[in-house]
Parts: C-alpha cells; structure tokens; sequence
C-alpha cells in the first residue's frame, strides 16, 4: 500500500495508509470499530476502490486512479477469508472450497486433488459431502480457510474470522492457523480489534485509529514501547500516575507524586520539555509491578502506597482495584500465596526501567 485513501463522500475512511506485507509474515490491522481496518483489507483485494495512492501486488499494480489501473478481485491471486465465512447452506463442504477453482475453469481432476489436500490441511477429511447447514462455528471457519487457501494463492485476507466463536474455540483455532500458515509459509494480513489476537498470531501489528496507522511493529516493540497513548492504552493494560517533573540526572529522571513520594523513571520519556514542575503521566504495565502487604515489605526504592478497595477471586489470581493516591487507582492481578484482603494496605515497587514519562494532556 502506497499512501492508500478511500474517501466515502466527505469521509476519509482510509487517509494516507502505507505499509508492506511482506513474503511470509502475519501483518495484522488492529483497531477498534470504525478505524478503517476492514475498508484497508477491501481495497487490498479489491472489492473496494482506492480513492488516492496505490495497490501494488509485487511490482505488479493492482489499483492506481491516477495511472487508470484496476485489476478486479478474482484477478489479484488472493484468497479471503470473511467474518460471516460466507459458507453457502446449500452446497457440500467439497462444494463450497471447490467454488473458486470452478470459476477459474480448473480440470475436475485437479480439483479434486486440491480440495482433499487443503481439506485434510485444515483438519476437515471426511466432511466433504456434509452440507453447510450441519457444520459448527468452528467448521464452518475452517471451510472458509480451506476456500481461501485452495487455489494456492501467496497472500490470504483474513477479516476478524474468529469473533463469532467462543473463547475456547477461538483460543485453539487460532493456534491451529499459526501453525497452518507456517506450513505453508504464505502471507497473512488480518484484521481485528481484538489485542490478544494480534499479538498471539503477528509478525507485526499496524495499530489503526480514526483511517491511519499510529504505530507499526513487532507485537513486543509495540506493547512495550508504544509511541502513542492510543498504542500505549489500546494494547494491553496500564498503570497511570499523576505527576511533576522534579529532576533529571544520569540515574534517570525523578519525578513527584501528589502526595509527596518521589519515584525514579528510566524507561523512555515523551516529553519535550523536561523542566522542574512540567505536569506529567507515569505509565507500567501491570505485570511489571511487584506488590507486596504493607506490614510484610522488607523496604526498597520506587514505591506507592496504596489500599485494596475491591477484590474478586477469579480462580487463578485475584483481581483487585487499588487506591493509589490522590483519587487515583489500579486494576492489578494478585497471587494466590498471600492472605489479601479488601482494606488492607499495599506496597506497589515500580522498577525504574519501565516507567515511562508522557505529557499530562
């Protein structure tokens, strides 16, 4: 994609979009509703129209307005994979894979062949002649896996393809493609919203927000150095602290709560203006967070206190809602090894490394 827009009247769905999906990889479009994800993977296999910039399928050009260009989708040697997986009820699960191949003219001998290879890839030998009324979710998606991967093509479009299941099956299928794509070695663009999805499956993430990419990465250089606030509170989950600036100095830059308690931060700092008494935000992921009972700390640098308001015990840990200072607060998961209460009084050790300074606003 070359600065890629597709505007709908007035409205830029899509503006200015560039990226490349390379030979391989799993490149997922990630964002909340409306971002333009879905409208990006449309024009990539055509079934949208670019408004500005251009598609280009290896040195081939798929859709330039400006050079008067457009290769149709059944044209592009892509596969897709749809949200609703498109299953026809009437036909066969042989029928419904075999679709593509029979619209391109292929011999019956081939089809058969690659219908029962990419069926048995899928886990789905021995269901050809089910229809598509007497298939599961799950099933069901892998059919519209096997329809988009039978004509052998180098790239699959894949459109949130697990949000109709449930989080068990989701959780398995989506190993099952990692693992399928590997095999297979082709490229992947996916879509979704959801972050656990796009970290699990990715080479790399595109985060999208309002028809742009804000930031485009590996799934760790992401999460743990976003370079938005979106990015930063899109993907996964953060602490946040009020603060001021109080110095900076070889050690790091140390900065002032509310109450009064001085931490140290030495992760990256966003800020432009690092003078004394510049409001800032403080941000670490939960899971970088030592917390301890208060009457139990041994005493170490970098810590907040705070109060366990609410508590819930969700089998493998406890979720708890800490009160930090100044009307401030944290959902934070807890071990099971200590005796937590609500009420009690905690010690958060915020490592220094991981605290990340932004602008307040």
């Amino acid at each position: 994609m070359e600065g890629v827009s597709r505007h709908f009247g007035a409205h830029a769905a899509v503006d200015n979009v560039s990226f490349e999906l390379r030979r391989g990889e799993v490149l997922t479009l990630l964002g909340p509703s409306g971002c333009g994800k879905t409208t990006t993977l449309r024009m990539a296999i055509g079934l949208e129209h670019v408004s500005h910039g251009r598609v280009l399928y290896g040195s081939r050009v798929l859709d330039a307005p400006a050079e008067r260009v457009f290769v149709s989708p059944e044209d592009r040697d892509m596969g897709m994979v749809f949200q609703s997986y498109a299953i026809w009820p009437h036909m066969s699960v042989f029928e419904n894979v075999a679709f593509p191949l029979r619209t391109r003219g292929e011999k019956k001998a081939e089809i058969d062949r690659k219908v029962s290879e990419i069926l048995a890839q899928v886990g789905l030998a021995g269901f050809e002649s089910r229809s598509g009324m007497q298939l599961s979710g799950g099933q069901q998606q892998r059919v519209a896996v096997a329809r988009g991967l039978v004509g052998n093509p180098d790239v699959l479009l894949m459109d949130e393809p697990f949000s109709n299941l449930d989080a068990k099956l989701r959780d398995r299928l989506r190993t099952e493609l990692r693992v399928l794509q590997r095999r297979l070695n082709i490229s992947i663009l996916f879509v979704t919203h959801d972050q656990t999805e796009a970290l699990a499956l990715s080479d790399r993430i595109a985060v999208m927000r309002d028809g742009r990419i804000e930031q485009i990465g590996p799934p760790m250089e992401l999460y743990t150095q976003p370079a938005t606030p979106f990015v930063r509170d899109f993907l996964g989950q953060s602490v946040l602290l009020r603060a001021r600036i109080a110095d900076s100095g070889a050690d790091g830059t140390r900065v002032r709560l509310g109450d009064g308690t001085h931490l140290t931060a030495r992760g990256r700092n966003h800020l432009s203006d690092t003078a004394a008494e510049t409001q800032c935000l403080l941000s670490v992921r939960p899971e970088e967070i030592r917390i301890v009972p208060a009457d139990q700390d041994t005493g170490a640098a970098n810590v907040v206190t705070g109060t366990i308001r609410h508590l819930l015990f969700l089998g493998q840990f406890y979720e708890a809602t800490i009160d930090l200072p100044r009307g401030q607060e944290a959902l934070m998961h807890l071990g099971r090894g200590i005796d937590w209460h609500e009420g009690q009084q905690v010690h958060l050790h915020l490592p220094a490394e991981h605290l990340q300074i932004w602008d307040r606003q």
